[in-house]
């Protein structure tokens, strides 16, 4: 799997993520440098508005995918935690916005979707970004992971900060992860990293 931190500025916790082959997620919601790493993602910053209660600034975010957008490796479409169809609705609507400034975009899906709902957009340049709340996410991970298997394309889940949940990642056949953990404590880093380089461990792990 390819493993995505959470944008830090602290040096010591960007020489452990590039001596690892770590890759960054810059977020609408934080600081919009990539720190000179030559493969970063961005985030459209929802959680973090989901966190702080207040709503998406669609403004930030498409500054922000004019500015670094063609670098990116992929860009989340916008969406709301937790959102059902109202999220699906926001994220068809920044569809082609994204696709302009970047090859790759990530479809967020959220608590109430069903692939029904989104098979009729994923492709070979959109692929599925597993949000939502964590009770939803843990539970149909692995549900999500079938779908991407089936329709051949990209599997992203959110919020991996612990050895279980890459495990579970891992296990449901994620392509790549994200987390903060990584970000905030260096140390975490070689137990999360080591857990994302045995594909086949983790899948009798996880049986």
């Amino acid at each position: 799997m390819i493993c995505y931190a959470s944008r830090t500025g602290t040096r010591r916790n960007l020489a452990a993520l590039r001596g690892r082959g770590w890759r960054l997620l810059v977020s609408r919601a934080g600081v919009w440098r990539t720190e000179g790493f030559p493969n970063y993602a961005i985030d459209n910053g929802a959680w973090a508005d989901y966190q702080a209660g207040r709503p998406f600034d669609e403004d930030a975010f498409d500054k922000l995918i004019d500015r670094l957008g063609a670098g990116a490796d992929w860009i989340v479409l916008p969406d709301i935690v937790a959102g059902g169809l109202d999220s699906l609705q926001l994220s068809t609507r920044w569809l082609n916005r994204c696709l302009s400034a970047c090859p790759t975009t990530l479809l967020a899906v959220q608590d109430g979707m069903q692939e029904e709902h989104v098979a009729p957009l994923v492709g070979r340049n959109v692929g599925v970004f597993l949000g939502g709340s964590t009770e939803w996410k843990l539970a149909t991970m692995e549900r999500w992971g079938a779908f991407c298997r089936s329709k051949e394309v990209h599997y992203h889940v959110a919020r991996v900060n612990t050895e279980r949940r890459m495990r579970l990642a891992a296990a449901s056949g994620a392509d790549s992860v994200d987390g903060s953990s990584a970000t905030r404590y260096a140390v975490t880093l070689p137990k999360l990293d080591n857990w994302s380089r045995q594909p086949d461990l983790l899948l009798k792990a996880a049986a």
